[in-house]
């Protein structure tokens, strides 16, 4: 682990919120050269501070207006492997993110659709009949804010 002083802990908050800026322009922005600044931004990216940037996509725009979390308990634990489950829970393209996780449920699961019926023809054809599936709790998503968490 590095220490991170506040010009770093600044440029995360920045990064955060908008990944795509130039060394330049963060340089800029802090009175800093652009080499100086990638210095700092490789070091970040160098110590796994930094491990990626993403693509942030608008799915309303995309023409997918509900987002549900579903939360799924493994019937079978002993007969399917958590693998078999993964690997056919990650093969369907509206799940967006699969957690595996302690709790009442096994798995918490975001998943896409164009409209509470897709969901429910993704959700029947699609998840109902994964390896080992048991109970499935549904919670559709109303809104979301997004926030960047804890820089130190």
């Amino acid at each position: 682990m590095i220490d991170l002083d506040e010009i770093d802990r600044e440029i995360l908050r920045t990064l955060a919120r908008d990944a795509q800026q130039s060394a330049g322009a963060l340089g800029k922005r802090f009175g800093l050269s652009q080499p100086a600044m990638w210095r700092r931004i490789k070091r970040l990216e160098d110590a796994k501070i930094i491990i990626g940037k993403r693509l942030v996509l608008n799915r309303e725009a995309l023409g997918f207006g509900v987002t549900v979390f579903l939360g799924v308990k493994l019937a079978t634990k002993g007969r399917v492997s958590l693998e078999d489950f993964e690997r056919a829970v990650t093969a369907i393209p509206e799940v967006q993110t699969v957690h595996h996780v302690l709790g009442l449920y096994d798995y918490r699961l975001r998943v896409v659709a164009r409209d509470l019926a897709d969901f429910e023809r993704v959700l029947r054809r699609r998840v109902m009949t994964l390896p080992g599936i048991g109970d499935v709790e549904a919670n559709v998503l109303l809104s979301e804010e997004r926030r960047p968490g804890p820089i130190g």
